[in-house]
């Protein structure tokens, strides 16, 4: 990921007994990813004595991981706030959702036919990272099982979830088709997420005349279930849009 500048990056071999109480702090963080949850403390610690870390501090506006890259690595975000864009393969719209740390970039992304990154991933807010090489998530992390099955987990979940998405029934009326366009593009149901399209893309989308969508976006932004903007559909909490969130 070209952006990272090397003012502001430096590798790190953790030795044990240098640990700082800024390295506890970080490494209670990532004890809190769903990939690392329910490891030993023992194989914790032993992980720690073996893995090289690349540890980042992205300024506000930095890309972390850009869509299209190879990804050769596991990111972890341990500290600040970070979006991630899809752009759709005509370039007519794009989609961001918007993570708090701890959060980590993409892990289903380090296998299988296209090793690239589906998203650009930037920092909102000030952000720290550490990374990880595929080459150690193989030989060293893979050999600790419940990290196995946590890393399996998320990968299938994700492949459920969109595979329920792809077979759920398109729904009536003008309100619950802009519900699912906008639930149908989000990873997370949960937290703020960001739409940026022209209001004819969107209707043409839905099949919809420009008006009936203005009406329904209008009525959806007077019940603060989205705000509008200029070329932009702001989602405060995407939990308000399934069925029974507001």
């Amino acid at each position: 990921m070209g952006c990272q500048s090397p003012v502001h990056s430096i590798y790190v071999y953790i030795c044990l007994e240098k640990y700082s109480p800024q390295m506890d702090t970080m490494f209670e963080t990532l004890l809190q990813l769903p990939l690392f949850q329910g490891l030993a403390q023992e194989d914790f610690t032993n992980i720690l004595g073996k893995v090289k870390l690349h540890f980042v501090r992205h300024k506000p506006g930095e890309v972390i991981a850009t869509a299209g890259d190879v990804c050769d690595k596991l990111t972890f975000v341990l500290r600040g706030r970070a979006g991630f864009s899809k752009e759709a393969s005509d370039g007519s719209y794009r989609f961001v959702e918007y993570f708090d740390a701890p959060c980590v970039i993409e892990p289903h992304s380090l296998f299988g036919m296209n090793t690239v990154y589906v998203s650009t991933c930037m920092a909102q807010t000030e952000c720290h990272t550490v990374s990880v090489s595929k080459q150690f998530v193989l030989r060293e992390l893979m050999r600790y099982e419940i990290f196995w099955l946590n890393y399996m987990n998320i990968v299938s979940n994700r492949a459920q979830t969109l595979h329920a998405k792809l077979w759920a029934g398109f729904p009536d009326g003008m309100e619950a088709r802009v519900r699912h366009f906008l639930l149908s593009h989000m990873e997370r149901l949960s937290g703020e997420k960001m739409l940026k399209i022209k209001m004819e893309t969107l209707a043409r989308i839905l099949n919809e005349t420009r008006l009936n969508v203005s009406r329904t976006l209008n009525s959806m932004q007077e019940r603060g279930l989205v705000e509008l903007r200029r070329g932009e559909v702001l989602v405060p909490e995407a939990a308000y849009l399934l069925p029974d969130g507001l």
